[in-house]
């Protein structure tokens, strides 16, 4: 089995539709993927409702979350899509995300260049505006070569010169709320330094006792010596761990199923969950 557990479409900041996302995993050969827009569900329907045979959806999110004035991404599989407070949370970080892109264009106007809000908006369309719908407005203004370098303190990047805050969870309250809407709560690529700051191991221990279920280290954003360190971490801390894409469609280079999960460990995911339930295509490993 191929299971990749973290990809993008058009509800949030990827280039592929759900429906696209779906026929393109298949395409790639995959035998699972999960739909983990920022801060949102909205791609899910259109998703399930074009899931080819043979292809499992793990429906999720990726939730974004700040600790000691570090930024850092957390991973929500399988939790119920219908829990109150963790949907209150969602719609706090997606109503600020306007204003902070808005703010991103002023910064960078006053950095002479002629970015325009309208260029943003036309780029994010109908998915939830952020950094990387700026950050292509950029590339095609040829003021960066791809999306990527544009995540740097140049331009982007946490505490780069056209940065700009937004609300978002504390990762211990997201931890809490992904597992009390039935889900399994996985940290997002916590050593992609390029990036920017990353959060201390001290912190991933402290998530790992407030009910961390994982981490993400094979990712494209990890070098070998990264991933060595993160699976020690978790082998310490009794963490799971994942493989997957980050897959952005043509906003990044990376292509469905650059990196993957051991089955094993998908199991162990889905036996945890008790939110909702991997959704077979018809034909499709459904395990539960």
């Amino acid at each position: 089995m191929r299971i990749d557990l973290h990809t993008h479409s058009t509800a949030s900041d990827g280039t592929d539709t759900p429906a696209e996302l779906v026929a393109n995993a298949a395409a790639a050969g995959l035998d699972v993927v999960a739909l983990t827009d920022h801060d949102t569900v909205g791609g899910h329907r259109q998703a399930i409702d074009a899931l080819p045979d043979g292809l499992t959806l793990v429906t999720g999110a990726e939730l974004s979350c700040r600790v000691d004035g570090v930024g850092m991404h957390l991973l929500a599989y399988l939790f119920d899509p219908a829990d109150a407070e963790l949907e209150r949370a969602r719609e706090l970080v997606r109503d600020d995300r306007v204003p902070r892109a808005r703010e991103m264009v002023r910064k960078l106007r006053a950095l002479d260049v002629p970015v325009t809000w309208e260029q943003v908006a036309r780029i994010a369309g109908d998915g939830s505006v952020g950094r990387p719908h700026v950050a292509a407005a950029l590339v095609e203004l040829g003021v960066v070569p791809t999306v990527s370098d544009a995540f740097t303190p140049d331009w982007l990047g946490n505490g780069g010169r056209a940065y700009a805050e937004k609300h978002e969870f504390d990762p211990f309250e997201a931890v809490r709320l992904v597992k009390a809407a039935g889900g399994v709560a996985v940290l997002a690529h916590p050593g992609a330094v390029k990036r920017g700051a990353v959060v201390p191991e001290s912190t991933i221990a402290a998530l790992a006792e407030a009910g961390l279920d994982g981490v993400e280290v094979d990712h494209m954003d990890h070098d070998e010596p990264t991933r060595a360190r993160l699976r020690g971490l978790a082998r310490e801390l009794g963490l799971l761990t994942t493989g997957s894409s980050d897959y952005h469609g043509t906003r990044k280079t990376v292509e469905l199923g650059a990196f993957t999960t051991d089955p094993e460990i998908y199991g162990e995911i889905t036996r945890r969950a008790t939110g909702a339930f991997p959704v077979p295509g018809a034909g499709g490993p459904g395990h539960r």
